[in-house]
């Protein structure tokens, strides 16, 4: 008798960010410098470009493939902000922001890798723990403009929950923590240098048409329709109207990578 997999392959979440960059080899090599990444898999063309890679960092996943660059924001949480940070910038990362505690909890640092992905590393220093309760180490962060309308959309199209917001005096949010799932996303208002940033994100769901017509009604545009993967999955893709990318999925057949 054949066991139907789990709808979220194993070592997965319910999200995953996955980064569309021109150079994604080279990108694995920065990440495992500075990341102390794993490379899980790879599927690389003739040409050395790469169709499909999974890379590992402490207890998560990105995904990322050659394609036209779409730059993304990556919230990081590591044991050590300052030493990460040293590490990312000799690794060829440019400093966004030194080391500094916040008034949150954080010790917290920013870089911009050499394809132009922001990452904020951080260490949490409340709870005697690196992250914080509730999210992992990796968390995609989204810069946009109207981030309370992408969360109303998130919460008709996904389910998704407010898990914190904290507004800005101009009524702007400042920061929220929205959660599909068993995953966080994080996001804030747009603003001087850190303008828009909109990213790509794997979105495991039980049942992929289900939440492809909930997105599409709840005011996404249509990438692709529902249909099988040869990795296994039942992929549709997605737009949202604050410009990223949802690759809204089910697994539903194990595949060697």
């Amino acid at each position: 008798m054949t066991t139907k997999p789990k709808p979220v392959p194993e070592g997965f979440h319910t999200i995953t960010p996955y980064l569309h960059v021109e150079g994604a080899a080279k990108l694995i090599d920065f990440m495992k410098e500075a990341f102390a990444a794993q490379e899980i898999g790879r599927v690389p063309r003739p040409d050395g470009t790469v169709i499909h890679a999974e890379i590992k960092i402490g207890d998560s996943m990105i995904e990322m493939g050659d394609a036209p660059s779409q730059p993304a924001a990556i919230h990081l949480y590591v044991e050590d902000a300052d030493a990460v940070y040293e590490r990312a910038l000799r690794a060829g990362a440019v400093s966004l922001n030194g080391p500094t505690d916040q008034p949150y909890g954080d010790r917290e640092a920013a870089v911009r890798d050499p394809f132009g992905n922001n990452w904020y590393i951080a260490t949490h220093k409340l709870t005697g723990k690196p992250i914080p309760e509730g999210l992992r180490t990796i968390t995609p962060y989204l810069q946009l403009h109207g981030a309370a309308k992408l969360i109303d959309f998130l919460t008709r199209a996904f389910d998704a929950e407010v898990a914190g917001r904290y507004d800005a005096p101009d009524g702007t949010i400042a920061h929220a923590k929205i959660k599909v799932g068993d995953s966080m996303v994080e996001m804030g208002e747009a603003h001087g240098e850190l303008g828009p940033m909109t990213g790509a994100i794997h979105l495991y769901v039980n049942d992929t048409d289900a939440v492809f017509r909930s997105a599409i009604e709840a005011g996404a545009a249509s990438l692709f329709e529902p249909r099988d993967e040869p990795y296994g999955d039942r992929v549709g893709g997605v737009t949202d109207p604050a410009g990223n990318t949802w690759y809204i999925a089910t697994h539903i057949k194990d595949v060697t990578m």
